[in-house]
């Protein structure tokens, strides 16, 4: 299988220089992806509007390449503000309660003051019959 970058059409992934995702063999690597809804360039205020947004969003990359939540094995979340981050545990258990992919948390500035969460994903593709 051959590299297969996946674009979410944001002028930023040419601007900068990167993929929304990229599909290297049987993985796929999601670049960090906010809460940001691309259909209307907007992203909520509260933390779990983001973090519902920024999965909807990683999905769509994820189904683009073949894959969905379910392939997930890893994540990454980086939050700047520590209390909003046990508020996304309902929203997170939702969608990963049953596959349980390995993730680590971090703390740390996001490229603008609105945005509350940045979720990387790293999901293996599987045969499905």
């Amino acid at each position: 299988m051959t590299r297969r970058l996946i674009s979410s059409g944001s002028r930023f992934e040419s601007e900068i220089g990167y993929s929304r995702a990229v599909v290297d063999g049987d993985l796929v690597f999601v670049s960090g992806t906010t809460g940001c809804d691309y259909a209307t360039m907007t992203i909520a205020e509260d933390v779990q509007g983001q973090c519902e947004q920024a999965l909807k969003n990683i999905a769509a990359a994820l189904a683009e390449a073949g894959a969905s939540l379910e392939d997930v094995v890893r994540l990454l979340f980086i939050v700047p503000d520590r209390g909003d981050w046990e508020p996304c545990w309902p929203i997170l258990r939702r969608h990963f309660g049953e596959i349980r992919p390995a993730s680590t948390l971090i703390h740390a500035g996001l490229q603008t003051d609105a945005m509350r969460i940045e979720i990387e994903a790293t999901a293996r593709l599987r045969n499905r019959a």
